[in-house]
């Protein structure tokens, strides 16, 4: 392990402040990464074919990332590096002790070179699988966008770093809330058509702004459910990130003295979404490629009219056809203009194809969901043993038991597995609904919008409440 320190200490990083941080400096610090990384999504990579795979769209929203562009791998090197490590070292296979300053010294610097090297990788594999099509066939041009691609995942590590050190809570999080908030802005006020011009200098264009289509005199089914679902998944999700299971506990050497130790009904957070959407998105890319292969597999039954593909005539940049298996797997289209056309004619309009769609993909979500909640519950320090430990730690107990692990871990089996399942398929269920009615920004990215905003909050609150301008604090307060 001292070799991959040695390693980690040739890699570029950020030197972590020798003083305490205002609020003044941090949102400063903060502000600034936030423009540059808006810059940066909007520089194209040279050399590159502006053809961009459909199947993709996902990772731009949960990874912070714009394909094409020198944020196309967003924070995915990061994130899989985190991830990987997490399961190892909470899956006991690498014995770290992440308490001590030597097993946190350990898995930082495991996690920052993994991060540059599926910087790298996730680079080539792009390229090579044809998410970023070169716009030449020779070596130096594959060459060429590879390093481009890398050079901005290295640069989105860098400023994840300042933002974690200089500013509020991480660039992860920071990127993530920016790209949907992005996202949600253009979609209710861009004065854009879907050709990239001004829609008040074309004769009969349509901008692609929900809150400018009104005003012009358009209305969609599909941008008024979005606009409607958009607001409706915040309002649920904020009311869901507020709800909690609290066990009460007391001091075990100070008696009338306790306090309550909150279980949230979201347990596991929106990482089992994450995990869905990225199986999803993955199983698209798959069924392409395999296509693109000519590579088929059908059957047909003698009631069918045509066959079923298992796999193949699945071609990119296109949604799959009802008889294609993959078909099931992606979220429905069209679903709010197919329902008012229902209630205007007074007769279901909605394809069985396309409801038999809908049910399975959002029962694979609601399933997916919970069992990767439970999943991470286990592996990542969130089970009823490890949080048993950490109450342990600071000298708590049950009232009314002496001081025992066992009676701990037994009161709060009774909450967290259930919690882990139930709040795991709640946000699966409503990321699955938000996606096919064209909330803006995508259910999976409000969500994490809703929960990056609710960490950001506590952590500003919980630091620089004193630091604050007087106007600000007292908003601050009334919000709390």
């Amino acid at each position: 392990m001292s070799m991959i320190a040695q390693i980690a200490n040739f890699l570029p990083s950020v030197k972590r402040p020798d003083r305490n941080i205002s609020f003044k400096e941090k949102l400063t610090w903060t502000a600034t990464i936030l423009v540059l990384y808006f810059v940066m999504s909007e520089i194209y990579i040279f050399g590159a074919s502006p053809a961009q795979l459909q199947q993709f769209q996902t990772f731009q929203t949960i990874l912070g990332a714009r394909i094409g562009t020198l944020v196309t791998l967003g924070i995915g090197p990061i994130v899989s590096a985190s991830i990987i490590l997490q399961l190892l070292t909470g899956s006991d296979i690498i014995p770290w002790d992440l308490n001590s300053s030597e097993g946190k010294a350990k898995f930082q610097n495991t996690q920052k070179l993994l991060a540059y090297l599926f910087g790298l990788f996730e680079a080539v594999a792009f390229v090579a699988m044809g998410a970023i099509k070169p716009a030449g066939t020779g070596l130096s041009t594959f060459g060429l966008v590879v390093g481009q691609l890398a050079l901005g995942a290295w640069l989105i590590i860098l400023m994840d770093e300042v933002v974690s050190k200089w500013g509020f809570h991480s660039g992860i999080s920071l990127f993530i809330l920016g790209g949907v908030s992005k996202t949600i802005v253009v979609r209710l006020i861009s004065p854009l058509t879907s050709g990239g011009a001004l829609w008040f200098a074309e004769t009969g264009a349509t901008p692609v702004g929900a809150l400018l289509q009104f005003m012009t005199g358009v209305f969609s089914p599909s941008v008024i459910s979005g606009l409607l679902f958009t607001v409706l998944v915040f309002a649920v999700a904020v009311y869901a990130q507020s709800m909690r299971v609290e066990i009460p506990l007391t001091f075990g050497n100070v008696r009338g003295f306790g306090r309550k130790w909150p279980l949230k009904f979201v347990y596991t957070s929106v990482i089992p979404v994450i995990f869905v959407s990225a199986i999803m998105s993955n199983l698209r890319l798959f069924a392409s490629m395999v296509s693109q292969r000519g590579i088929e597999l059908s059957f047909q039954l003698p009631f069918m009219e045509e066959a079923f593909y298992l796999v193949g005539q699945y071609a990119p940049n296109s949604s799959p056809a009802a008889n294609q298996l993959i078909y099931y797997f992606t979220s429905p289209q069209n679903i709010p203009t197919l329902l008012w056309q229902s209630i205007t004619t007074v007769s279901l309009q909605v394809p069985v194809a396309t409801i038999i769609q809908a049910i399975t993909y959002t029962a694979t979500y609601i399933v997916g969901a919970a069992i990767f909640s439970l999943f991470w519950m286990e592996t990542s320090g969130q089970d009823p043993h490890s949080v048993a430990e950490k109450i342990m730690n600071t000298g708590m107990k049950v009232p009314g038991f002496r001081k025992d692990k066992r009676v701990i871990v037994k009161i709060l089996n009774r909450y967290i597995p259930a919690l882990s399942i139930l709040g795991g398929a709640f946000i699966g269920l409503l990321a699955a609904v938000a996606n096919f009615t064209n909330a803006f920004g995508s259910g999976t990215g409000i969500l994490l919008a809703v929960m990056i905003s609710f960490q950001l909050y506590e952590e500003v609150v919980k630091k620089h409440l004193e630091d604050m301008h007087p106007s600000l604090r007292n908003f601050m307060s009334d919000m709390g």
